[in-house]
């Protein structure tokens, strides 16, 4: 009797931002899963908010090009005090994932909250909780610049552990699929 040969996937997680967006990428393999690569795109010397997104679009799009994501996992806004800065972060997300639907990828969405509590047990860690728990995770040793780009690779971890159990996040197969969802969200 011949063995099944574990799956791989690319998992592509992003922290949308409109200063610095960060980004991880994993390849799951069975139960194991390793780093890919992670980072963060620089928009901060950008002015124009314009000019900003359709810098995330382009790294997005040659991030998925280079990697060939089978999945992109995305961290959702979260409601804070200042509308104009949700609404700013809602943009950011929103043309990654353009980008991911743009190639048919798949997206799904995740709460910070549940970000942190998949990955270090708790809802209320701290990003360098986070980026700790990360690094024994997948062993590797130096410490980003910017935490947002482990914030990125706790999103694409946290949907790799939700795969494993029944909790799943929204997962949209195209354009289509989002829009038909989401109805309500766009008259």
């Amino acid at each position: 009797m011949q063995m099944e040969k574990a799956k791989e996937r690319i998992i592509l997680g992003i922290d949308p931002g409109t200063a610095v967006l960060g980004y991880g990428i994993i390849k799951e393999l069975g139960s194991k899963i390793t780093l890919e690569t992670l980072g963060v795109i620089k928009m901060n010397h950008l002015d124009d908010h314009g000019l900003k997104l359709q810098r995330i679009f382009k790294k997005t799009t040659a991030l998925i090009e280079q990697y060939k994501p089978d999945c992109v996992a995305l961290e959702a806004p979260f409601y804070g005090k200042n509308i104009q800065v949700m609404l700013k972060l809602g943009r950011a997300q929103g043309v990654a994932m353009a980008a991911a639907l743009n190639f048919d990828i798949p997206i799904f969405e995740y709460s910070p909250r549940k970000i942190k509590q998949s990955v270090t047990g708790h809802g209320n860690a701290s990003k360098e909780q986070v980026a700790a728990m990360l690094q024994t995770l997948l062993g590797f040793k130096e410490t980003p610049e910017f935490l947002d780009a482990t914030d990125g690779l706790a999103v694409a971890v946290c949907h790799s552990f939700q795969q494993k159990t029944t909790t799943r996040g929204k997962s949209y197969s195209g354009w289509a699929a989002f829009v038909k969802d989401n109805e309500k969200r766009i008259r």
